[in-house]
């Protein structure tokens, strides 16, 4: 997300920092280089033009030149008109008599459907009971998919074959009524531009029941031209809201810089990957904060509480500070960090020295090893992962054979969990004094 943009940025403050006391030139010449890398990420020209003004505005200014860090003070207004720049967060309007009825409108190819059950998911996790609905009868498979999604997380699918979206949803809206269901989410008919059909049905939807949030998907790799699509929208129907997807495709992804400040919707989810839990509130500052290289420590701990087991972590760690840590509690911690996420989206959540180390780390060779360890533990009998000790060379190479790897990536794994083991055992002995030299400082 944002990976050309937050690498041109970090150049740029790199360079400020190694600067003492801060010239109305150094200014220019700063913000003309954040300009650029704006243009470049495709943020639109009007939202670039107002940024660099506002920032220009306060940098120059006493705020600046009476720091005693001049770099950290730009680099500290950045963030803030950044922040300004994305918007106010914006939350779900669950409020009113239930159900609540959260439409989803957009494209065809936008990723509806697969929003409309991350966002069941998300909220069958706080506690709602809720209905998904299928009322696009025009894409092919379109209900299937919606159904094969709604059983992956514990959700119910409303569908009648032959009735028109309007009555369908109407019918929907009864039975979850009825039901008692709290939430009942609606996925949409797209098309593949905007067209006086598509939001005729849409405005026929909207008079037969009252949606609480009518939420635009936007696919974030359409560049500038998801603002067209928002604008369109917002003209129609009643828009409350967005879910930008597809942002971890999007080296660029200036159309979620920009939205908010063109059309005055406000962005209420991100669509982080594929899998059916990559959908993050939008917090403007969280983002702002990745989008500068800072990191997102509060996003990677709430990924953590959503993956981790509590007792199953508290055994483990028990297990590890005692010296009983075997290489089954081993795959059990790989299996809950791949449970957060790529790898990559793990990494660039990492703050300060953290982060910039690990932009030194292949995503792809981490997630290439995280894979590897995992077939190379998995083609172990159960005492050979809870005895290491009894790997002689003949069984090393029947695994190096039953993971598809060689003998030499066995070795490696296994000197790794020693020397994991041997840290582990430092820590107990001695309260955590000389862990610096086991590690190299």
């Amino acid at each position: 997300m944002f990976e050309n943009l937050t690498q041109r940025l970090d150049k740029i403050f790199q360079n400020l920092r190694r600067r003492g006391k801060l010239s109305a030139e150094d200014v220019d010449m700063v913000m003309r280089e954040v300009r650029l890398a704006l243009l470049e990420a495709d943020v639109h020209y009007s939202v670039v033009k107002d940024f660099i003004a506002r920032v220009r505005e306060r940098a120059v200014g006493v705020e600046v030149s009476d720091a005693l860090n001049p770099a950290q003070q730009v680099i500290k207004i950045v963030n803030e008109e950044l922040v300004a720049t994305l918007g106010e967060p914006a939350r779900l309007n669950l409020s009113g008599p239930k159900p609540w009825v959260l439409l989803l409108v957009g494209l065809q190819g936008s990723g509806k459907t697969t929003a409309a059950a991350k966002l069941a998911r998300l909220l069958r996790a706080q506690g709602e009971r809720l209905m998904l609905v299928a009322a696009d009868p025009y894409r092919p498979a379109a209900v299937k998919q919606l159904q094969t999604l709604g059983e992956r997380v514990g959700v119910p699918v409303f569908h009648e074959a032959g009735v028109k979206p309007p009555d369908l949803v109407a019918k929907a809206y009864d039975q979850a009524s009825k039901g008692g269901y709290t939430v009942m989410i609606v996925d949409t008919a797209g098309r593949s531009q905007l067209d006086d059909a598509l939001m005729t049905e849409l405005r026929g939807i909207t008079a037969r029941v009252k949606p609480t949030d009518t939420l635009l998907v936007v696919d974030s790799m359409i560049g500038q031209e998801a603002l067209r699509v928002a604008q369109g929208f917002r003209d129609n129907v009643s828009l409350t809201g967005l879910i930008m997807t597809k942002m971890e495709g999007d080296s660029r992804g200036g159309a979620a810089i920009s939205i908010r400040h063109v059309t005055g919707v406000p962005i209420k989810f991100l669509g982080t990957g594929e899998g059916i839990e990559a959908l993050e509130v939008y917090d403007p500052a969280r983002l702002s904060s990745r989008i500068l290289g800072m990191g997102d420590v509060l996003g990677l701990i709430e990924k953590a509480q959503q993956t981790y087991d509590e007792k199953s972590a508290r055994e483990q760690a028990e297990r590890m500070m005692s010296g009983q840590f075997t290489l089954e509690d081993f795959a059990k911690q790989l299996g809950q960090v791949r449970k957060m996420g790529p790898f990559s989206q793990i990494l660039e959540m990492l703050p300060g020295q953290l982060g910039q180390a690990a932009k030194s780390i292949d995503p792809k060779d981490a997630e290439r090893q995280f894979k590897m360890t995992e077939a190379i533990i998995s083609s172990m009998t159960r005492q050979e992962r809870r005895d290491p000790d009894v790997l002689n060379a003949s069984r090393r190479r029947r695994i190096a054979r039953g993971s598809g790897t060689d003998v030499s990536d066995v070795n490696r794994l296994i000197k790794q969990f020693r020397e994991a083991q041997k840290m582990f055992k430092t820590i107990q002995k001695t309260g955590g004094r000389g862990l610096g030299r086991l590690l190299g400082g």
